[in-house]
């Protein structure tokens, strides 16, 4: 596991930086945390260090966001926050997003264990009574933690 120490906003470039590192190698991000602990704010960050020119918004309504960048490299912004049933992503054919090569973005992945893939990072934020915000990076793979 990989810890990002506590960060201001002000740091935010640095620590997309550095979940970029780690995760690239790795199609399927799992952002996970309490609402407004920043999941959004770093997928933004993320996103403009892929070189991603779309506006980046939280899909909260459609479930999933299209982006692209110059190269033609598409990206995915999934928000499950919404979703009622597990199965619900079905109807989005789910598995063709997550099998797709492409980088697959997910925030709210809790509300569809059963849907995702073996192997997968996971980014958890955290937001302590005092504002700071503190990450902690793993890797995923076959349903076991690895740092």
């Amino acid at each position: 596991m990989n810890r990002i120490d506590t960060y201001e906003l002000s740091a935010l470039e640095e620590v997309a930086r550095q979940v970029k590192l780690y995760a690239e190698d790795m199609p399927v991000w799992v952002f996970k945390g309490p609402m407004g602990a920043g999941k959004t704010t770093l997928i933004k960050a993320i996103a403009r260090l892929f070189g991603v020119l779309d506006n980046v918004s939280s899909p909260t309504f459609g479930l999933v966001n299209e982006y692209g960048n110059e190269e033609g490299a598409v990206f995915y912004h999934f928000d499950f926050y919404r979703i009622n049933e597990e199965e619900e992503v079905l109807d989005i054919g789910i598995d063709e997003y997550f099998y797709s090569g492409n980088y697959c973005w997910l925030e709210w992945a809790e509300k569809i264990p059963h849907y995702l893939p073996e192997d997968f990072v996971l980014i958890e934020l955290s937001v302590d009574s005092a504002g700071k915000r503190e990450i902690h990076l793993n890797r995923v793979i076959k349903g076991q933690k690895h740092g």
